[in-house]
């Protein structure tokens, strides 16, 4: 059926071939036809269970080629009468398209009083041709246009056709709730107008032209204690937010009116705040039957979709808290935008955590501001689908494209959404077309690559007009009562904005109080202060046994039988603890006194590196036995989750999981540090600037392993410049640690102090197994984290001091032993940012009469923490460091390994002689 489209004529001979085939065999036909002699094998049945219409007289001879075509009509409406929808409000005609047509059906010459059987449609009832696609038309073909077909389990398709096909897909919404969408709509349009009016030219990303879903949300918030739902985790970009912050989460008119003055200067936690359409905001929303649900919108900058994984994680967390396990208390609900929508490749990405086992959130609700533009970019030119919205199609889920003109349609969907989304714990798609009444930003001249479409826009009348027109005419209201709540809504609005006015004339700056309206976290300030992160010996010995411990009737793979024996024969003697122990052990700790631990990331599971073995797999069962889920019974939970091949989505997520549950130590690991490249958006804009804009605050640790051991460009450098270079503030943590012990002190140091800071740690690659890489029992149940390591086995007389970060200690200190050198001290850096000042002067002072200070790294010198740690050096010294290592150079490292090892041997040599 290659050439043959399902809906085309279709001849009788090859339909009879067809059918004989789909009697032999069903699953080798496409689905199209499995679907079509489905309901022409039920429809062929006199009597049906449940109860159908027996068959009429005038049915009795019809043959079954006609009685398929029925059948087939039913299917092809089902499939592709979206095409004919009207959610279009700025197309005037909607062309027909042509597999629709009763010659292209095989229904042209069908007698119009003979009935025939609907097979699975309206439950399987007789109907004539004309009184069939009538309601096939009015139910696909509206304001409403319905996609799921492409769901391959039948029950959701059932389901579906079982919501919308009853009903026509029409809205049935009582007066008062009638009167409520048209008053939401009303309230957004009157806000955008007012500020359009009284803040003229200033930037606030406006609503106008796609007013309903503002009606759309209050639905939304009104059904949800109906299903179940006590909580929303909003995302959305700019378009829009301040209405839905005003309309939708109740901040107050004053503080947005304020936040227009030119002489507003907000009083920020941390930094310097954000623009006021990308602020978060969080509260508790009444519904009209006294019901509450908590909303929480999320603070998201302009880079559009980057929050939606942000969201989903947020969700995650909120879940956990509410020990909602079946993931039907929390919601996530995300606003998107057309071109970003199909443009942006987190949107795929997010749409794939969507039913893995470490991000879903039981589904997600898609709302699509659908614009039908992109900036100034026609959607030709932006996407190669048919929808924006085909994206979707990829995790089998409905899509709605519905009329924004028509907010009791919204609704409606919204309805549905909603309920599915409940029953099947899946994401839906709602695609709202409308329109952008101004440009860009208000600023803007869309007329200049749009004149067209936007004088068709200025002639076109308000939402509200429309649905205030309907109401009337459906008597559910009278004109004066549409009158009514204008001037009572205008009244509000004029109220808050004059309060404002007057604040100003009487005081040329208002600064909004630190935590008045924002969901911003007040913590306090960081410092070195240091923090018992030992553990006794009888702890440490109790996780290290269980860690080493196998089953009864388990079998290990014989490598990992032999790693788990060496690690416990180690630590019986007090010594050889290698990095994935001391990680392990860490996290054990923390589980036994009630800190739980999520690590995810591609591979995470076993490390990239086959170095950790969180889990281990019966090799003839594939059974999985997890050591630190095997603590202790009252033990907090150990969640390891190997992630999607995904950098941007995978962190997004655990970047708002860390928001949400502080108390959880939460990890991302990149499999090979630069890729964290594809996840550079989430650093910049979230992670590193979360606490400065928006005063929210994260202790999520970042795993990039680095090192340059000749595996070319790629697999070297986790650009740790890049951290270094956005580090300010005190905002981020940035280590690179030598010793095993460091990593454990470092890892429970960072869930027991009382502020919250990023962590970003360059991993080891060769130093996992590294025999000098090791630390003791004692260096773990004594220790803690030092931020400078001062060197551990003095020379006789400092000449020469070297500073260094990570894996090329170990290469300095071998060239020191076996070239006997006497003269000079080698330091390490273990965190890079927030400098120990106090600790770094310190130890200089130790070391009176050296000549000679060098920074020596392995990375290009344009590259590493070379241009970083040149001021803090030449403070505390009072003299210029020297640079030893690679030259300045576009690509992190070379390709050749003999060329890697000639670089690496001078780089350690010029330490000692520069």
């Amino acid at each position: 059926m290659k050439n043959l489209t399902f809906a085309n004529r279709w001849n009788a001979d090859l339909i009879d071939q067809y059918y004989q085939r789909w009697l032999e065999n069903p699953d080798g036909l496409d689905q199209e036809w499995r679907a079509f002699f489905e309901g022409f094998e039920l429809a062929q049945q006199v009597a049906l269970k449940g109860g159908a219409s027996p068959l009429p007289a005038a049915a009795g001879d019809t043959d079954p080629i006609t009685q398929s075509r029925v059948i087939g009509a039913i299917y092809a409406y089902r499939s592709i009468g979206h095409t004919e929808g009207r959610f279009n409000p700025l197309q005037a005609r909607v062309l027909e398209n042509p597999r629709l047509k009763l010659d292209r059906l095989g229904l042209e010459s069908i007698d119009p009083e003979k009935t025939f059987h609907t097979g699975n449609y309206l439950g399987g009832v007789f109907m004539s041709v004309p009184q069939l696609l009538q309601r096939l038309k009015r139910t696909y073909c509206g304001h409403i246009g319905c996609e799921y077909i492409h769901i391959q389990e039948t029950p959701k398709r059932r389901w579906l056709q079982a919501r919308i096909e009853p009903s026509d897909n029409q809205p049935d919404f009582k007066a008062d709730q009638k009167i409520r969408i048209l008053r939401k709509v009303m309230e957004a349009e009157q806000f955008e107008r007012f500020l359009h009016t009284r803040y003229v030219g200033q930037k606030r990303f406006s609503l106008e032209g796609a007013e309903t879903l503002i009606a759309a949300l209050d639905v939304l918030i009104e059904k949800c204690p109906l299903m179940g739902v006590e909580e929303i985790v909003m995302g959305m970009a700019h378009r829009g937010r301040l209405n839905v912050l005003a309309n939708i989460l109740g901040k107050s008119y004053e503080y947005i009116f304020r936040e227009f003055s030119e002489n507003y200067i907000p009083d920020t936690i941390h930094g310097d705040g954000d623009v006021k359409y990308h602020l978060g905001f969080e509260c508790t929303h009444k519904t009209s039957t006294g019901k509450e649900v908590d909303l929480r919108l999320a603070a998201n900058p302009s880079h559009l979709e980057a929050v939606d994984p942000v969201v989903e994680g947020k969700t995650r967390a909120r879940q956990r808290i509410r020990g909602d396990w079946d993931r039907k208390r929390v919601l996530p609900f995300l606003v998107h935008g057309d071109a970003a929508f199909a443009g942006q490749g987190v949107v795929m990405e997010t749409l794939n955590l969507s039913r893995l086992k470490g991000y879903l959130t039981g589904g997600t609700i898609h709302f699509v501001i659908n614009n039908q533009i992109g900036f100034t970019t026609d959607p030709r030119e932006s996407r190669s689908s048919r929808y924006c919205t085909d994206i979707a199609k990829m995790i089998e889920v409905p899509i709605f494209h519905v009329n924004g003109d028509d907010p009791l349609a919204v609704a409606h969907v919204m309805d549905i959404a909603l309920e599915y989304r409940q029953q099947f714990g899946d994401d839906v798609v709602i695609d709202m077309y409308c329109y952008r009444k101004h440009g860009h930003n208000e600023s803007d001249e869309p007329g200049f690559t749009q004149p067209g479409l936007y004088k068709q826009i200025s002639q076109h009348p308000a939402i509200s007009q429309i649905l205030r027109e309907r109401l009337v005419k459906e008597k559910a209201l009278t004109d004066e009562q549409a009158n009514d709540l204008t001037k009572e809504f205008q009244q509000a609005l004029n109220d808050s904005f004059f309060r404002v006015k007057k604040e100003e004339e009487e005081k040329s700056t208002k600064k909004k109080k630190t935590f008045e309206e924002a969901s911003a976290i007040k913590q306090p300030a960081y410092n070195f202060e240091p923090v018992k992160t030992a553990v006794t010996k009888g702890v440490l010995t109790r996780v290290a046994e269980t860690l080493t411990a196998i089953p009864p009737n388990f079998k290990p793979n014989s490598k990992i039988a032999r790693q788990v024996e060496t690690k416990w024969a180690n630590f019986q003697k007090g010594g050889g603890i290698d990095w994935a122990f001391a990680e392990q052990l860490s996290w054990g700790t923390l589980l036994l006194e009630g800190t739980p631990v999520r690590i995810s990331g591609q591979d995470s599971e076993r490390g990239t590196f086959s170095q950790r073995h969180a889990a281990f797999y019966d090799v003839e069962t594939r059974v999985r036995y997890v050591p630190l889920l095997n603590l202790d019974p009252d033990q907090a939970t150990f969640c390891v989750h190997n992630s999607s091949l995904s950098e941007a989505a995978i962190l997004g997520f655990d970047f708002g999981y860390s928001l949400d549950y502080p108390d959880m130590l939460a990890m991302w690991e990149a499999q090979f540090g630069d890729f964290s490249n594809g996840a550079q958006t989430h650093f910049d804009q979230f992670i590193t600037s979360s606490e400065s804009k928006w005063g929210r605050v994260s202790g999520l640790v970042m795993l990039l392993p680095h090192g340059y051991e000749g595996q070319g460009p790629e697999h070297s450098s986790a650009r740790l410049e890049r951290y270094l270079q956005a580090c300010a503030e005190d905002n981020i943590q940035v280590c690179m640690m030598t010793t095993p012990a460091q990593y454990f002190h470092v890892l429970r140091r960072q869930m027991k102090r009382s502020f919250k800071k990023p962590l970003v740690i360059m991993a080891p690659k060769s130093l996992l197994r590294y025999k000098d890489c090791v630390s003791s029992v004692e260096d773990i149940t004594k220790g803690r984290f030092h931020e400078i390591l001062d060197d551990e086995r003095p020379v006789q007389k400092t000449e020469r001091i070297v500073f260094c970060s990570g894996k090329v200690y170990y290469d300095l200190i071998n060239h020191r032993a076996e070239n006997k050198i006497t003269n000079t001290t080698i330091i390490r850096v273990e965190q890079l940012y927030p400098m120990n000042e106090e600790r770094l002067a310190e130890i200089l002072d130790k070391y009176k009469g050296y000549k000679h200070l060098v920074w020596c790294q392995e990375e290009p010198q344009n590259m590493g923490a070379w241009t970083h740690m040149y001021p803090y050096l030449l403070k505390a010294a009072g003299q210029a460091p020297v640079f030893a290592g690679r030259q300045a150079a576009a690509s992190p490292a070379p390709g050749s390994l003999y060329q890697h090892r000639m670089e690496q041997q001078a780089l350690v040599e010029e330490a000692f002689t520069l």
